[in-house]
């Protein structure tokens, strides 16, 4: 039986793979924290930890008419993007596949009223959502296998969760693997209009697009702190104005996987929370409870310094469409 032993809610932005001259230049002579971060995770986690396949749930690959889980043998060639390539340009990647777990997760699409397909095309586009991680926390570690899930744009809040239920299932249904999750995306995404946004490109959080939209990724950062999927998930209607990446899709889906609201595994952060022209980004990573991601929840954590407090929240679940991903700032 194969099992979930990690999960993170990570930043891809593309800053993080600039030379360090270029990183330096854009903030003050400054490292940002989302590398130093990364650096960090990857010593603690990602070579440490006991695990087969990392699976990423890939904000920025957005299929249509399903989901998409990545069944080659082998990915491997040279990566531009057609969004950022001056900044991102000809990035060699090259790692293994997980066919078996990538066809165990799409036979579970019926069970939980959904669509899924496996696809071995090896003409299939990659993004940096993807690559950026994989620099980071791959690159160099030649036995893990990597695999990608694309949000689907057409799917709203249940769709999303109804794939993380696929995806665990399929997890548990083969044998021995043991699974590393990444959703990769940020929090709120509101980009700063070309003419000012070069006024903007400093990490320090002063210069995320709006005080309300950081305002709410402190809350929600303070949230998963304490171990509290059950607060983000409830109050993703509150959330969505401020425009988290892919409608937050790529947490949906890890959060879908590991139990939703009973899910109560605490997260540590790594680096700081941090600008990327607007948008509000962090490193979040969650390990699996001793007694499983829905064990009970333990005592709740004093409030941190940018913690908002604990507000009581009613909202019930409510399961209104996401923003579709073609409809992302």
């Amino acid at each position: 039986m194969g099992e979930i032993v990690g999960a993170g809610l990570l930043s891809h932005v593309p800053t993080i793979v600039l030379p360090e001259e270029t990183r330096l230049e854009l903030n003050g002579d400054k490292e940002i924290t989302l590398v130093t971060g990364l650096r960090q995770l990857r010593q603690e986690v990602f070579e440490t930890a006991d695990y087969d396949t990392v699976v990423v749930l890939d904000s920025h690959w957005a299929t249509t008419v399903e989901f998409v889980v990545t069944a080659q043998d082998r990915r491997a060639g040279l990566f531009t993007s057609e969004e950022l390539p001056r900044g991102m340009c000809r990035m060699p990647y090259d790692f293994a596949g997980d066919p078996e777990l990538a066809h165990g997760i799409a036979a579970y699409a019926e069970k939980h009223g959904t669509w899924i397909t496996a696809i071995d095309d090896p003409c299939l586009p990659i993004y940096y959502a993807t690559i950026n991680l994989w620099k980071f926390l791959g690159e160099g570690l030649p036995d893990k296998r990597w695999v990608t899930i694309g949000v689907c744009q057409t799917g709203d809040m249940e769709d999303h969760l109804r794939l993380g239920r696929a995806l665990a299932d399929g997890i548990a249904a083969t044998p021995g693997r043991k699974v590393l999750l990444i959703a990769s995306g940020a929090l709120s995404h509101t980009f700063w209009p070309l003419r000012q946004l070069r006024d903007h490109e400093s990490s320090d959080p002063s210069h995320i697009f709006s005080p309300q939209a950081r305002a709410a990724d402190y809350e929600r950062i303070a949230w998963f702190k304490q171990g509290r999927h059950d607060r983000v998930l409830q109050t993703m209607p509150e959330f969505w104005p401020y425009k988290p990446e892919a409608g937050f899709s790529h947490y949906l889906m890890m959060a879908g996987a590991l139990g939703e609201e009973a899910c109560t595994a605490p997260g540590r952060q790594y680096g700081e929370y941090e600008n990327s022209i607007g948008t509000g980004q962090a490193h979040l990573w969650f390990d699996r409870p001793a007694e499983g991601w829905t064990a009970p929840r333990a005592a709740r954590l004093p409030h941190g310094p940018h913690d908002p407090g604990d507000p009581q929240h009613s909202v019930e679940p409510q399961l209104s469409p996401a923003p579709h991903a073609d409809q992302e700032s």
